[in-house]
This record gives structure tokens, sequence and C-alpha cells, in this order.
């Protein structure tokens, strides 16, 4: 394989791995924190004992996502010298933004919260994993702004060969990155409270420290719910964002090959890229996919035949990404709404075929993050700026195929060990007694 191919499978590997970690962390902060705010508003050691508990998982998952975050940056410099030199000036400031604030506010903060049980006063306390939760948000806002940028070039000039910042508001006002912002912002909202649903669904089958694992799976559902709606109302206005910047991506992600107004919605097709077709269609909705992608049913929306091969991104698994994505979205405000009825109603520990979907379904959130990457990333391609810089342009010069197959490999095995430890230590701690939790927690730091 060459340099480029090997270079973007390693970016790939590194960045999905990393991902694992970031939504669940985006997730489980402001949970653990809003259960931290009812202790000390209401006094009732309930909660007390949820935060300690949901924040021991948070710790095990916020320490290794730092630790596998690292080696993203590097490859700027080792894979991707080219594309860092071409826009270095533009991507390294919301990078070293990120690092020098948001990370550094939110690695200060995490410590006192975890070490300060009994040491500093409980609003203090609260101050910090609020704290927390606000710069691990802002970390994920200068990232994201960053790929925005990446998606939907703007405020910048081509001077002596580089791309250069000219106008930071225009930076900042991106709409494509704040789309995509407060999209994966929310999905890793709704991943770290079917995460808390899924665990406190083991619980409550095993009938095991009821009053416990109902109040977290009420909070956690009430949480899910909001979320997954307002992902589906963001995710709307992501496809209007796509369909206006990047349309070769739109009509990957539906299979679409031929330009037309009034563009149907094909509910069941299968792609036949080597044809430039699909292999078949059934249950065309008139008019469906040009309302959906610009909100007007007679809107032209371009088919792939009228990108060039060479500039088209791979059909197939931009395509089942999208549709992967889209349906666990659904299926997950079906879930969330359930779970909060369930809860009000005060039965559910009775629900035991429902609570057997949120456990074997702690992986569907995951899976669905993925596949929302993977469209945005993958439907990007040819361009590592869009309409700006092709990747095979980016990579480093100097790099030869044994370098990149060293490094990859070494990757690989390094996070499957990470990846090993992560679930070993989910798992056993998922399963402990709460009680255990406050208790050993309580000897480390005394009563909060």
């Amino acid at each position: 394989m060459s340099v480029l191919v090997l270079s973007r499978l390693q970016f790939g590997v590194t960045a999905a791995f990393h991902f694992i970690f970031v939504p669940l962390t985006l997730g489980l902060s402001v949970l653990v924190a809003w259960m931290e705010t009812r202790y000390v508003r209401t006094g009732d050691e309930l909660y007390l004992r949820m935060a300690r508990f949901w924040g021991r998982l948070f710790l095990i998952n916020f320490a290794l996502g730092v630790v596998t975050g690292i080696p993203l940056e590097f490859q700027f410099g080792m894979n991707w010298a080219a594309y860092s030199r071409y826009v270095g000036d533009i991507f390294g400031i919301p990078l070293a933004i990120e690092a020098t604030a948001a990370f550094f506010l939110e690695s200060v903060f995490i410590g006192l919260w975890a070490f300060g049980w009994g040491k500093v006063s409980k609003r203090m306390h609260l101050l910090a994993i609020w704290l927390v939760a606000i710069a691990s948000t802002v970390s994920a806002f200068w990232i994201l702004m960053a790929n925005g940028w990446m998606q939907r070039p703007v405020g910048f000039v081509l001077r002596n060969g580089r791309a250069e910042l000219a106008d930071l508001g225009a930076f900042l006002t991106n709409y494509f990155g704040w789309v995509t912002f407060i999209h994966a912002t929310l999905s890793g909202y709704v991943l770290g409270a079917l995460f808390v649903m899924g665990v406190s669904a083991y619980h409550l089958l095993k009938r095991d420290n009821l009053p416990f694992f109902r109040s977290s799976f009420r909070m956690a559902a009430a949480f899910g719910l909001a979320a997954s709606v307002l992902v589906a109302a963001i995710g709307d206005q992501s496809g209007v964002q796509v369909a206006e910047h990047q349309p070769a991506k739109l009509a990957a992600m539906e299979s679409f090959w031929e330009t037309r107004t009034n563009a149907p919605f094909t509910v069941f097709l299968w792609p036949d890229a080597a044809n430039e077709r699909n292999a078949f269609e059934l249950l065309a909705i008139p008019g469906g996919l040009s309302l959906m992608s610009f909100h007007a049913a007679g809107a032209e929306v371009r088919g792939l035949k009228d990108f060039l091969p060479e500039e088209r991104p791979l059909v197939l698994p931009v395509f089942l990404g999208f549709r992967i994505m889209v349906a666990l979205g659904f299926l997950f405000i079906i879930l969330t709404f359930l779970g909060w009825r369930k809860a009000r109603r005060g039965n559910i520990e009775s629900s035991r075929t429902y609570l057997r979907i949120l456990l074997y379904g702690i992986p569907l959130p995951y899976i669905a993050v993925q596949s929302g990457w993977a469209v945005t990333e993958i439907g990007r391609q040819p361009w590592i700026v869009y309409n700006v810089m092709k990747t095979s342009e980016g990579v480093s010069g100097s790099l030869q195929p044994g370098h990149v197959i060293a490094s990859l490999v070494g990757f690989t095995l390094i996070y499957g060990l990470l990846a090993a430890v992560d679930i070993y230590l989910l798992v056993k701690y998922s399963r402990t007694n709460p009680e255990e939790t406050a208790s050993v927690q309580a000897t480390e730091g005394g009563e909060a």
C-alpha cells in the first residue's frame, strides 16, 4: 500500500479509537455534575453516592481518553507535514487554544474533583466538576471548529503558497463548524445517557440497590430523551449544510446518481458504484430528498455523475454509515422515551425485556457515533480541506511505507491493549455495589 493509504488508515484508526472516549466524557461529565448539584441542593446522600459511583467510571474513561488523544496531534507533523505547512496558520490556532486553555482547565479541576472529597467545601467541589464539564465542551468546540473549517473553509487567503487566516470572525462564526460541534456534543450526551441507562439496567435486572439505580435511570432517561430529540433537530441542519456546501457527499449519502429537481427519497436501495447506478430501488417518495436537503420539494439535487469519478467519495461506506446513524438515532429517541415514561410510572424494574435491550445495546450509541464520523470524513474525500487541498497533497513527502506500517502496527497493538484495559475496568466497576464505591472514596478522601 502507498504512504497515502497507510497514513489515512493510521489516522483513521487512532482517531476512531480516541473518539470512543470523547462522547462518554462529554455525556458523563454533565450527568455527574447534575447528580452532585442535586446533592448540594437537597442534602440527599443518595445523589452523593450517585455522583461518586458514576464519577469513578467517568475518571476511568477520561484517563484513557487523554492517553489516546496525544498521538493524533503528533501525526500532523509526522504523516501530514505538507498539510501542516499549508494550513498550519489556521489549523494550529484552535488546536493551540484547546491545549493551553480548555485542556489545562479540564485537567486541573478534574484533579481537584477526584481528590478533593472532604478537603474542599461542597460548593467548591461542585464547581470543580461543572468546570470539568464546561472545559470538556470547550475543548470539543475548538477541535470541531477546526474540523468545520476543513469541511467548509472560510476567512482565509492564499498567500506565499500557504493558506493564512484573514478573518478570525468568519472562522468563529462558521455555521458548518457550529452545527458539527452541537451535533457531536449532543451525540455525546445521548451516549452518556444510554451508558448510564444500560449499566442501571444490569443492576435493576438483578434487583440490586433499586432506589439507587432507579434514580440513576430516571435522570439519565430524561437527559437522554432531551438530547436525542435535539440531535435529530440539529441533524436536519447538518444535512442542509452538507447539501449546500458538499453536494458530492450528499449524493453519496443517498446513492443519488442523476441530477434532477423534485428529487425523490428512496427508502430501500443498494448502491452499484461500478456501474454508476443502484442495484435496486424500492419505495421512492417524490420530492422527498429535495425537501429534506433544501427544505423545498422542487429544489435541484446534484447527482454523483455531475462529479468526476476521482472527485467522488466512496459511495458504499458513506451510504451505509449515514443509514446506520439515522436509524440508530430514531431508535434512541424511542428507547429514551420509553425509559422516561416507565421511570415516571415507577415500574421500570418489571420491564425485563426492555432492560435487557438497554444492557446489550450499550455498544449501539458508539456504533452511531463512529458511523457519523465515517460519513463526515470519508464523505469529504478526496479533499483534506474541501475544494482547497486534496488529501494526496497533504501527506509527508519523506515517509516510506515501512515507516508507516511500523507505527500503524505499534498503535494498533497499544490501542488494542488500552481497549482491553478500558473494557475490563468499566465492566468491573460498573458491576460493583455503589456502597463499596462510597466507602472506598470516603476512606481515601473523607466525606464531602
